[in-house]
């Protein structure tokens, strides 16, 4: 938790007009966050770990509702997610901050931000919802940072997105209460959550987590609401990717939710406070892939690296690629509109629609101002 000085409580005030859920009084006037494991306990005027929950006049606020760090439509697959309607693209926006402590975040500039005038963009929910109708984005990611600590404001955006017919998309480290969480998916449409280990102990060191946390989040996802999940986990060199740990993450993803759930094991490459170990070599991935496959799970991909093996979809009765894929461009597409391989009628776990000229790997910023909508020059 951070004290703010005098200046930081006025600005505190002056945009802390949003009243944060999940939380409860102590008896010795503190009160405690109960959205994550954390429970961060708070006096007056003071943040929670995350920096954008603050104790303010005796109750918990988010300092960050309707502030993003930036907007882009971007493709479905960077998400990533390959099993959610496919070719598709994707407005993105996160806020700052974050719940964990990732030595090797690649996003720090952002989640570890403690600058709020790096929250550019103001933007109410209905505002973003009419932006992503206005790109022809089909869906809105939550994303950059963890929606996690935004989880209202995302909500919020959510039920705007869902009145114009805008899917809705958490990209994720999964720590977050169960008793939260269910209120927060539930108005999720998709969610790519990491697990960013196999092992307790790399999640105390480098995450500042537990593991057990994000398995039961994860589990509870996949069988209590119908948000459709893939799972991500960012190989790093000696610290989570020997054959046992990815064998026995595999073994727990086909037992726990079963062998459709997609699991794409990305590359490493030096940030942050984790600068001296060297990128991951695309071996580990192709290695990390197999494991999964032979654990008995269908859809395994690898990320971060050009593998177009890596990157395409195999139907997992025929062994025929349905989806071809090169980074984010789709080459092709074998998929009837209910998501049936073409080649042998079996229906490949997932969301899909009519596929037409997909969106492919381009990158749009945009900028909203008062519910209006400019791309970037």
């Amino acid at each position: 938790m951070e004290r703010t000085g005098a200046a930081g409580l006025d600005a505190l005030s002056e945009m802390s007009s949003t009243p944060a859920r999940w939380w409860h009084p102590l008896d010795d006037g503190r009160i405690q966050c109960d959205l994550c494991p954390r429970e961060c306990k708070l006096h007056e005027g003071q943040r929670a770990a995350c920096f954008v929950r603050a104790m303010h006049n005796g109750q918990l606020v988010l300092t960050t509702y309707g502030r993003s760090s930036g907007f882009c439509i971007d493709p479905i697959e960077k998400k990533p997610l390959n099993h959610f309607y496919p070719g598709s693209s994707i407005l993105s926006f996160g806020t700052a901050g974050c719940n964990l402590t990732c030595k090797f975040c690649q996003n720090w500039d952002i989640s570890k931000s403690r600058d709020m005038d790096r929250l550019m963009d103001d933007a109410t929910p209905t505002a973003i919802a009419q932006a992503a109708k206005h790109h022809a984005a089909r869906s809105v990611a939550f994303t950059y940072n963890d929606p996690v600590i935004f989880a209202e404001y995302a909500m919020d955006t959510a039920d705007a997105c869902h009145a114009l017919g805008i899917k809705t998309v958490a990209v994720t480290a999964g720590y977050m209460h169960l008793a939260p969480a269910r209120e927060f998916y539930a108005k999720m449409d998709a969610a790519n959550i990491d697990l960013k280990a196999f092992s307790d102990d790399f999640y105390v060191k480098l995450c500042g987590g537990k593991l057990q946390a994000v398995l039961d989040l994860i589990a509870m996802v996949h069988h209590e609401t119908d948000c459709w999940i893939e799972l991500t986990t960012l190989l790093i060199p000696g610290e989570n990717d020997s054959d046992a740990e990815l064998t026995a993450l595999s073994q727990w993803v086909v037992r726990e939710l079963g062998p459709d759930v997609p699991l794409h094991f990305t590359a490493f490459h030096p940030d942050w406070k984790m600068q001296g170990i060297a990128a991951t070599p695309p071996a580990t991935l192709t290695r990390a892939r197999q494991i999964a496959q032979d654990a008995g799970l269908h859809y395994v991909y690898t990320g971060n690296v050009h593998d177009q093996a890596g990157d395409t979809t195999h139907c997992p009765t025929c062994r025929q690629p349905v989806i071809r894929r090169d980074w984010y461009q789709i080459l092709t597409y074998a998929l009837d509109s209910e998501g049936q391989c073409r080649h042998c009628g079996t229906r490949i776990a997932g969301y899909y629609g009519p596929f037409g000229a997909p969106f492919g790997p381009q990158r749009i910023p945009i900028r909203l101002h008062a519910g209006t909508t400019a791309q970037k020059k």
